[in-house]
């Protein structure tokens, strides 16, 4: 007896809102087709109904085995956290997190999001920011030079003419982020997404970005002419 499962199953990344991390959805209802078979036409023919119960019995357990594995990707929905009330949480960036780096582990949540840090040239450098809320932040002309984002949540964020240089910038979500005139000097971006970012004047010089993450980037159509080639974007 043989049984078999098909299950037409398709995700869709929704656009990151206000204070809403990306969302898998399922869009397509689960379909089961099960079936029961037996080489030669002799058990058709003599044992209709045992065949008809091993059929039924083989789809009723497919069922379940799909409804319990698509169930984790519908809880998948996750919200961020409410924002911070506390008065001084802009100032916990000038602190960063004292435990963990690139693994992004913190030791204390740092929710950056509305805060603005324009032309900050002091207190940012070198800073862990891992795993820090930055959404709808502003950082235009900010000194960020070797900080540590990895994992942070920049959607919406504010970065023209921010200076990257040395800086670790792994996993970062930077959807619909405006990075013009941004400088990304020997920065690590591997795994970062940069979804409807805005990218005019970027500077990419040296900067440590996996193959596929390449071509992710490349996509950006506002980037220009000489940061595509610097890229290496075909």
């Amino acid at each position: 007896m043989a049984a078999s499962l098909s299950i037409p199953l398709s995700t869709r990344f929704s656009p990151a809102k206000r204070h809403r991390l990306n969302a898998l959805e399922l869009r397509s209802p689960l379909r089961v087709c099960c079936s029961a078979s037996r080489d030669g036409a002799e058990l058709e023919g003599k044992l209709p109904q045992l065949k008809k119960q091993l059929k039924n019995v083989a789809c009723g357990i497919l069922a379940v085995w799909a409804v319990t594995t698509a169930s984790p990707v519908i809880a998948a929905n996750q919200r961020l956290p409410p924002l911070s009330t506390d008065p001084k949480r802009c100032e916990l960036a000038f602190v960063g997190n004292t435990i963990g780096q690139a693994n992004g582990v913190y030791d204390k949540a740092i929710d950056l999001r509305f805060c603005d840090f324009t032309n900050e040239k002091a207190n940012l450098k070198g800073k862990s920011l891992a795993a820090a809320l930055m959404s709808e932040a502003k950082f235009d002309g900010a000194d960020m030079t070797e900080v540590v984002m990895s994992k942070a949540y920049a959607a919406g964020a504010s970065f023209k003419g921010t200076d990257f240089t040395n800086a670790v910038l792994d996993r970062v979500n930077f959807e619909k982020a405006n990075l013009q005139g941004a400088l990304f000097v020997n920065t690590v971006l591997s795994g970062s997404t940069f979804d409807n970012a805005q990218l005019e004047g970027a500077v990419f010089e040296d900067t440590i970005i996996g193959y596929i993450d390449l071509q992710k980037i490349c996509r950006n159509t506002t980037i220009n002419e000489e940061g595509r080639a610097v890229l290496g974007c075909r």
